[in-house]
């Protein structure tokens, strides 16, 4: 496995629409496995492929439960329910801002060996799937956050 390098906002693949994974093949294993490496060595909760300059609709996430993998993810049912909470962006460092984002949403996805998975996401979880799938769209955070804020540490 490798760490690979996250670019940040201002690089095209951002605001790209990413493409399908037609098959998944070791290539494809092998970059969920990087992405996953990727993202815990940030320390950050979810990273999509095109943060790590793949156009292809990957996503590894992890709320502290344990990773999840997702393959063409597709939102298929969201919450009336709507909150509002803090985001930041392993591709926009140091900045955070307040996003309202489905309470809870229902996504459709492969896993790593092409069965069709569904979740059922609540809260924190539901956020950061919106977060990397909004990413998959070449949609960022900063485009939906309300009062923006740079921290410095």
């Amino acid at each position: 496995m490798a760490i690979l390098k996250i670019i940040e906002a201002g690089a095209p693949v951002l605001k790209e629409t990413a493409k399908p994974v037609p098959a998944i093949t070791k290539h494809t294993k092998k970059l969920l496995d990087d992405m996953a490496e990727t993202m815990y060595a940030a320390e950050g909760v979810g990273l999509a492929a095109p943060q790590v300059n793949e156009s292809l609709q990957l996503i590894v996430l992890d709320d502290g439960n344990g990773l999840i993998e997702l393959i063409n993810p597709e939102i298929i049912t969201t919450s009336e329910e709507m909150e509002i909470g803090t985001e930041g962006c392993l591709s926009i460092p140091g900045y955070y801002g307040s996003v309202e984002r489905y309470k809870k949403i229902k996504v459709k996805a492969l896993n790593r060996r092409g069965k069709v998975v569904y979740y059922e996401p609540e809260g924190f979880l539901a956020r950061i799937f919106q977060h990397e799938i909004d990413h998959l769209y070449g949609t960022l955070f900063i485009e939906k956050a309300e009062n923006l804020r740079r921290v410095t540490e």
